[in-house]
């Protein structure tokens, strides 16, 4: 999502984190079941994230074969022939510099990064700015669900569908495995519920058990820095 775009709605989030809403901007309960859930879906990425170091090489000596007849010369020489700037003071520094900077650097790391995407629906009459949504994983043998909660700039006209998609580097869950998961294991059951819902008439519809209250400080956090996606884990 464009920075410009996300500007207004940061602007008004930053706002309502200092202010709870008003009963008389609370959106009609009719309109939420008019916000649907068409389907849903996570995925893993693994990904292989390299450290790079930062060295200065020193500036090349001026020797005799640096200059442009011999440098030219040594473009006809046979390959594999030794470059002569190694053996200047500068080249067996810099040799030793890119050592050392190869030893300091951390070795190459994996790391999962979790996809969770959500299609939706707005069967509402109304332009949806902002949307706050959950995927959960539920232990049936507990009923106590895992939650992912996202926030997500919409802005989506009436009557139109629309794939929200948000990263994490939360997993499903912290007791179940991603193994199980993946291989589709039906002990778990997976959903998506929409938490909150503001249109751009300034009208907000919130699920009755669900309080803004409890995501104030995620919500902070996640408006700290500039945004260049459409949604982000709270």
């Amino acid at each position: 999502m464009p920075t410009f775009l996300l500007l207004p709605l940061v602007l008004m989030l930053v706002s309502q984190t200092q202010n709870a809403a008003s009963p008389k901007e609370t959106a009609s309960p009719r309109d939420a079941p008019l916000i649907s859930v068409l389907s849903f879906k996570w995925s893993r990425i693994r990904k292989t994230i390299k450290s790079e170091s930062v060295g200065v090489t020193p500036a090349r000596e001026m020797i005799a074969d640096n200059k442009t007849y011999q440098r030219n010369a040594r473009v006809n020489q046979p390959v594999g022939q030794r470059d002569p700037n190694e053996d200047t003071i500068d080249g067996r520094s810099a040799a030793i510099e890119k050592i050392v900077a190869e030893s300091r650097t951390p070795p190459p790391k994996s790391l999962d990064t979790f996809v969770y995407e959500a299609k939706i629906q707005n069967g509402s009459r109304k332009a949806i700015d902002v949307i706050f949504w959950e995927y959960q994983f539920i232990d049936p043998a507990t009923a106590t669900p895992t939650r992912h909660q996202f926030l997500c700039g919409a802005n989506m006209k009436p009557g139109k569908e629309k794939g929200l998609l948000a990263s994490s580097l939360s997993g499903p869950s912290e007791v179940v495995s991603v193994g199980a998961l993946a291989n589709n294991d039906k002990r778990f059951l997976e959903r998506v519920l929409i938490n909150r819902v503001e249109f751009a008439d300034g009208s907000i519809w919130e699920r009755k058990d669900w309080k803004f209250s409890e995501i104030r400080v995620a919500l902070k956090r996640a408006l700290a820095t500039p945004w260049t996606e459409m949604c982000r884990a709270l």
